[in-house]
């Protein structure tokens, strides 16, 4: 085997291993390709999840609004409970000594 032949014979084989890559793509490509139809599905369903992650997003944000307002309102009553219990307590401090002092009026 002479130099051009070996030339001619490693072209062949070249183009045949191109031919064969390239029948491989095609087959390839025309399983995997996807319909109209099924695009207009995956943009549908693309659009539906993005709409649902929004509502996600709107909902979270709603949530942590709400529990602010609701911890605010706690502590605000909580406040409010504190002034109640100790107005009760001096009151009843005071209704004591009132007492008291109603017996030492009573007995002297």
């Amino acid at each position: 085997m002479n130099r051009t032949e070996f030339i001619i014979v490693t072209a062949i084989i070249l183009f045949v291993a191109f031919s064969l890559g390239w029948f491989a793509y095609w087959i390839m490509h025309r399983f995997t390709r996807v319909a109209g139809a099924e695009m207009g599905e995956l943009e549908r369903m693309a659009q539906e999840l993005h709409d649902a992650e929004e509502m996600r997003d709107q909902a979270i944000t709603y949530m942590q609004q709400r529990e602010a307002e609701l911890t605010n309102q706690i502590a605000q009553t909580e406040a409010e409970l504190r002034a109640a219990m100790d107005g009760l307590r001096d009151a009843r401090h005071e209704a004591e000594e009132l007492r008291g002092y109603i017996e030492r009026m009573n007995v002297g």
